[in-house]
């Protein structure tokens, strides 16, 4: 089976090189990143995907020549929301023989949304990564309609792993989203200043998903580096970028408003806080962990005050045995069945087939190379704006 994995921006590069590892033996894989307005810089490149070979940044164009020449008997399609639907519907519609699409959600997916359905249907397989992301997730194909199957993966950077064993750090994960405001941001560094200074013995690292000016998945409209700069540095924090398992390995705690990387810290073994000071709601992309135990406040954190997850909510959500994985088994059924109906898109019809030509104008060349018309670009923005 040879699996063709497209990326657009670093969380979902760093999802698709490690997905590829769950593939059987035998199998050829070839990863690369689509040109689009949020690629990765070559460092956020380099740091996404380990030790794989790096992967080339090509154009539509070149995208669908690569399809033409290698031709996939599935497309891993890790990219926005809106990018994947440009992508299956306009840029590599039309292969023969029709390979199997295959999208999917890189981290958290609760709550499941209609938005990051309806954005993914015209693919033959969905995969999420805990067994209630897969029973929400169903529950909305079975209202909607569109799309394939949902598979389940457990996510890639929860195999089992070596533990971070005692380090002599305190790791704070950003999210580019969330909190919005900057007083509340303001709040996180202070409080991480205020343990910095309670805490010799302790370095306290702000671990940033991108460096100032250095584009990510979703955008960042207050970075906390430029922030720490504007406040006049009042404390002693780290700022860093790169890989997140090389600083928990040496993490003796970890924090975060909504990270991810909550769940690489409790795979790893490292005591760790979710704050709850700003709400615990889907807007703040921390429902998932009500029930967790990590819920915590801004004063604990300044205490250090680190926790272990409960092991009954692990067991629910992303930490689920491996055999109940079945998302490679999918695949391979779904290649071994050969053409057959393609997945239904929710997003056919002239209005949309219009909004994906003008997107693939953003996915085919750098914005400043851009020549379209004014309302056009607005048009453009507002379509990749919505992604999930």
């Amino acid at each position: 089976m040879r699996v063709l994995a497209v990326a657009d921006s670093d969380s979902y590069l760093k999802w698709a090189a490690c997905l590829l590892g769950d593939l059987p033996s035998g199998c050829v894989t070839d990863l690369v990143v689509v040109r689009t307005p949020i690629a990765p810089s070559p460092e956020q490149i380099a740091a996404a995907v380990g030790e794989r070979a790096v992967p080339p940044v090509l154009s539509a164009r070149s995208l669908r020549r690569l399809a033409e020449r290698t031709r996939p008997d599935a497309i891993l399609v890790a990219c926005t929301g809106p990018v994947v639907d440009v992508l299956v519907a306009e840029v590599l519609d039309g292969l023969r023989p029709r390979p199997v699409f295959v999208s999917g959600l890189p981290g958290i997916s609760v709550p499941a949304t209609e938005k990051a359905w309806t954005f993914r249907s015209g693919c033959d397989l969905f995969v999420v990564h805990s067994e209630r992301e897969v029973a929400e997730f169903t529950a909305i194909a079975g209202r909607l309609g569109g799309g394939g199957a949902v598979g389940l993966a457990r996510l890639p950077f929860l195999r089992p792993q070596r533990g971070a064993g005692g380090g002599d750090r305190v790791v704070f994960a950003t999210q580019a989203k969330v909190p919005r405001e900057r007083r509340q941001r303001e709040q996180i560094l202070l409080s991480l200043a205020a343990l910095a200074a309670d805490r010799p013995d302790l370095e306290v690292v702000v671990k940033l998903r991108a460096l100032d000016g250095e584009r990510q998945t979703h955008n960042e409209r207050l970075p906390y580096q430029r922030l720490w700069r504007e406040m006049g540095e009042p404390g002693r924090l780290t700022f860093v970028a790169g890989s997140m398992r090389e600083q928990l390995e040496r993490a003796a705690g970890f924090v975060t408003v909504s990270s991810t990387a909550a769940l690489e810290a409790i795979a790893m073994g490292v005591p760790s806080l979710v704050l709850r000071d700003f709400g615990v709601s889907a807007e703040m992309i921390n429902l998932v962990f009500e029930g967790s135990d990590l819920l915590g406040t801004l004063d604990e954190l300044a205490e250090g005050g680190f926790r272990t997850a409960s092991p009954a909510w692990c067991a629910a959500n992303y930490f689920h045995p491996a055999e109940r994985d079945d998302w490679a088994g999918r695949l391979a059924a779904l290649v071994e069945a050969g053409p057959g109906t393609p997945a239904r898109s929710l997003l056919d019809g002239p209005e949309h087939a219009a909004a994906r030509r003008r997107a693939r104008l953003r996915v085919e060349v750098p914005p400043k190379m851009l020549r379209v018309g004014y309302r056009a670009k607005r048009r453009v923005r507002r379509y990749l704006r919505a992604l999930t």
